[in-house]
């Protein structure tokens, strides 16, 4: 059966019959055939309306994100990839012909090519191959920090509060050990009156938050924080051929830090929010995000934290950036979010038990009425295939449309090792970020406003001494005056010199919806 005859693979494919620039992701199945006359496509500038890749392990959704990210490239949109595995690196090296691709490229009608994209590595605080990642403990902020720190909604507001006692102070929070000194510093006897009039810090709230730093630094995961603080309008770039970059941070070193590195994407995500500025809608986008293994992010979230990532996917649209979450179903995904999300490719389902038949009923119920029967579609379908549907060049939905997707152009799993660090320490960035950075922050600010306070106090002491002895001596009965120590080291400005030391300089930060710090390019 053709197309061209009337049927609902007509009507299914005169939906994705776009006149602009889009992407192609395959050919129209229908009725147990592929269809490669009827492509089915995304329009490029509906991929800043966010998007799901969705299915279960092994249906291909690497792939897909992979086929995405080329096209994206070639059209000249940079691309933000998360590689959990270690398999996407590929995408920088032109792919092996081979009669599995040479088949899939005929069915759907592909004009295929070996090509690799241009790429930068990068890893999350030198950890694993990569351009090393770090972020500031001030700019992480306290909302991001208590979701790594698994901290609950009290502790959460707790260290708000610490936050926002570091910044007034003039404070820099650049790593774990500065964060550490503020915190013990707020339940000392000298910090404890600091808070007083805000509230305060329970010296067992403190507690908890000191132990959750301490285990989190176990993990090997102080270095993610500290300077230099990596420039997310990186990820921004085009090479010189006017394609656009794609941005791969390497995970496998830290996948067993699920909470880790899911948050940090989302850090980076809010970086980008607080910097571009609104553009409305563009012919194509300034960047596309792809957030993998998206259900990390929310298992176990404060309701603060989904209302910030809400408030992000719905306003970064028009700043240019698309963001895809990819994860197994669409129930992974906060219902509030999943409603945003325009575009979306389904790979198979299973329905080995009970749990997975209810996951396959609620993901049928998130499409549009569809010609096909989608609970056995999506059952059905094998790996390198899903159920489409899109946003129209005017924004309407387009059919859902079950495709045989593209095979990707370049090399299909990870380059060698060597040829890996090879582009790492041949990038231009390696140098601006490899080597970490040391400099007089809180826990210098604090030891040496510490010490002086002790230096002074052992002075005083001392003078005190000397004047007693000095009245034993000469029997006086008048009262000595006190000692230029005593009196300065009594005195209100003293006292007020010692609360504000390192605060020449200091001012409030202004933050974002996640409380992370604004960042002037």
């Amino acid at each position: 059966m053709s197309v061209s005859e009337r049927s609902p693979a007509t009507e299914i494919a005169a939906g994705y019959a776009f006149t602009g620039a889009a992407l192609d992701l395959g050919a129209l199945l229908w009725d147990g055939t592929c269809h490669p006359d009827a492509s089915i496509r995304i329009p490029l500038p509906m991929l800043n309306r966010h998007g799901l890749v969705a299915g279960a392990t092994g249906t291909g959704k690497t792939k897909t994100l992979q086929l995405i990210a080329e096209q994206l490239s070639a059209n000249g949109v940079p691309v933000f990839l998360a590689d959990i595995k270690g398999d996407v690196s590929g995408i920088s090296a032109p792919g092996a012909e081979g009669e599995k691709v040479r088949e899939r490229a005929g069915q759907v009608g592909q004009e295929w090519a070996a090509k690799g994209f241009p790429c930068e590595f990068y890893g999350l605080g030198g950890t694993g191959p990569g351009i090393p990642v770090r972020a500031t403990v001030t700019s992480f902020g306290p909302v991001l920090l208590s979701k790594v720190l698994q901290l609950n909604q009290t502790q959460e507001q707790s260290l708000g509060l610490i936050f926002h006692y570091a910044d007034s102070k003039g404070l820099e929070l650049v790593d774990l050990k500065d964060l550490r000194a503020v915190v013990a510093f707020l339940v000392s006897d000298t910090g404890k009156p600091e808070l007083k009039g805000i509230g305060g810090l329970s010296t067992v709230t403190a507690g908890v938050i000191l132990r959750s730093i301490t285990a989190f630094e176990q993990q090997g995961a102080g270095g993610f924080f500290g300077e230099p603080e990596f420039d997310t309008a990186e990820f921004l770039r085009t090479a010189a051929d006017g394609r656009g970059v794609v941005s791969v941070l390497e995970l496998p070193a830290v996948q067993d830090k699920p909470q880790l590195f899911s948050t940090f994407l989302m850090w980076m995500l809010a970086d980008l929010f607080n910097d571009l500025p609104e553009v409305g809608d563009l012919e194509k986008p300034k960047l596309v995000f792809f957030f993998d293994e998206a259900h990390l992010l929310f298992n176990g979230a404060s309701k603060a934290f989904l209302e910030s990532i809400t408030q992000t996917v719905r306003l970064i649209r028009s700043k240019g950036v698309g963001i895809f979450f990819v994860t197994q179903t669409p129930k992974d995904v906060p219902g509030d979010v999943l409603a945003q999300l325009g575009n979306r490719v389904q790979h198979a389902l299973r329905a080995f038990t009970p749990d997975d038949a209810k996951a396959l009923k609620a993901t049928v119920r998130t499409f549009p009425k569809s010609a096909y029967d989608l609970e056995e579609v999506l059952t059905g379908l094998g790996t390198g295939e899903a159920v489409v549907t899109v946003l129209s060049e005017t924004g309407a939905p387009t059919p859902v449309a079950a495709t045989r997707l593209r095979a990707p152009e370049s090399l299909m799993g990870p380059i060698e090792p060597a040829a890996l660090e090879a582009a790492v320490k041949g990038s231009p960035l390696y140098g601006r970020y490899a080597e970490a950075v040391e400099r007089e922050s809180a826990y210098e600010k604090l030891t040496a406003e510490q010490q002086a306070a002790e230096a002074a106090a052992v002075r005083a002491a001392q003078e005190a001494q000397e004047a007693e002895a000095a009245r034993t001596a000469t029997r006086a009965p008048r009262k000595e005056e006190e000692s230029l120590a005593e009196q300065v080291v009594g005195s209100g400005v003293f006292k007020s010199l010692a609360r504000s030391i390192g605060t020449q300089l200091g001012r409030e930060i202004s933050r974002s919806v996640f409380g992370t710090a604004r960042r002037k390019r």
